[in-house]
């Protein structure tokens, strides 16, 4: 290969890039807007599901919020190591 062609592919490679990054940011920020639009909402919907679970199944709490403390545990000893 020479060097005409690595540069011809790169540019294209880097177009392509530019392109795929344009996509993510208008995919994001529509997600992203929505969050901030209907944060209350999804909120209220989220404490509405731990409510009901907690009614229906305590125990499944205590294992939810264990397997929580276990993985802020594990970063914790990960980040000082």
């Amino acid at each position: 290969m020479n060097c005409e062609s690595i540069i011809s592919e790169n540019k294209l490679l880097k177009e392509e890039n530019t392109l795929l990054k344009e996509k993510l940011d208008k995919y994001m920020s529509q997600h992203k807007n929505y969050y901030e639009n209907n944060k209350e909402i999804i909120n209220e919907k989220a404490k509405q599901r731990l409510k009901k679970l907690s009614e229906e199944n305590p125990e499944k709490i205590k294992e939810y919020r264990r397997n929580a403390y276990l993985k802020r545990k594990e970063k914790l000893k990960n980040e000082i190591i």
